[in-house]
């Protein structure tokens, strides 16, 4: 499945177990003798319920990922097609996740408050959140997962293959963070680009723009409702009341069997 291009391969575990290792995904993800994927993400079964469901998500490189927007989004749309419902709550490590039918072919998901304290991202010590002591004075946002996002004049002209890696893996962030690269286009329209932790550069990604809508809005720059364009398309944002709410279109590319 994809959102946007964050493209994914889905293990449905709700009938049978998989045994996920981090050689398996590495093997799953290289794109010329596996399948290839930004994020794996397996569905798993709760205990002592016949509806919910569980995710879990790996990274290109093996890594356990806390949050995974795009392919939470892929997923319920996956689940509510084959259930008929128009509603329903995903369970992750960032917690039960509400996802609903949105029209028009687009799904919404609830990916939760963001966490701004600096323990929560997490970080390497104390410090403001919303102006980094990195050059470019990024702002650090946790959807589940660390985020770090630059405001520049060009996202277009960053040079994100280079910077990316740089960032990922900056002292200030223990676990390694995702990297965004933004420019306000006024409007409430912000053009970013992303680097993922564990994957790389992708086409789009979930968590990374509510990371950085929230970011954003916190900076003054933006209202609540935000519209991110990504290499792979648009995605719309609303910080609500009740969390920060994603929306956008989902594909369902092919099914396979793995054989390895």
């Amino acid at each position: 499945m994809h959102g946007l291009g964050n493209d994914f391969v889905v293990l449905d575990a709700r009938h049978r177990s998989v045994a996920v290792t981090p050689d398996l995904a590495r093997a799953m993800a290289d794109r010329h003798r596996g399948v290839g994927f930004d994020q794996l993400a397996v569905i798993q079964p709760v205990a002592d319920s016949a509806r919910d469901v569980r995710l879990v998500f790996y990274n290109a490189d093996g890594s356990l990922s806390g949050a995974c927007g795009n392919a939470t989004r892929c997923i319920a749309r996956y689940l509510m097609d084959e259930s008929g419902a128009s509603a329903l709550v995903l369970h992750t490590e960032r917690g039960a996740l509400q996802a609903r039918d949105a029209g028009a072919g687009l799904t919404s998901v609830n990916m939760g408050h963001a966490l701004t304290d600096w323990r929560d991202i997490p970080l390497a010590h104390a410090m403001d959140t919303l102006e980094l002591p990195i050059e470019g004075g990024p702002t650090a946002t946790s959807m589940g997962n660390p985020h770090c996002t630059f405001f520049v004049a060009d996202a277009e002209g960053v040079d994100l293959a280079g910077l990316g890696p740089q960032i990922e893996h900056h002292p200030l962030f223990p676990q390694r963070t995702n990297v965004q690269f933004a420019t306000v286009l006024g409007g409430d329209h912000i053009r970013m680009r992303v680097w993922e932790r564990g994957t790389g550069i992708t086409l789009a990604s979930g968590s990374s723009s509510c990371a950085t809508a929230v970011a954003a809005h916190r900076r003054g720059l933006v209202g609540e409702k935000v519209r991110i364009l990504l290499d792979g398309g648009a995605i719309d944002i609303h910080i609500a009341p009740d969390g920060v709410w994603m929306t956008g279109p989902t594909a369902h590319v092919f099914d396979g069997i793995w054989r390895g």
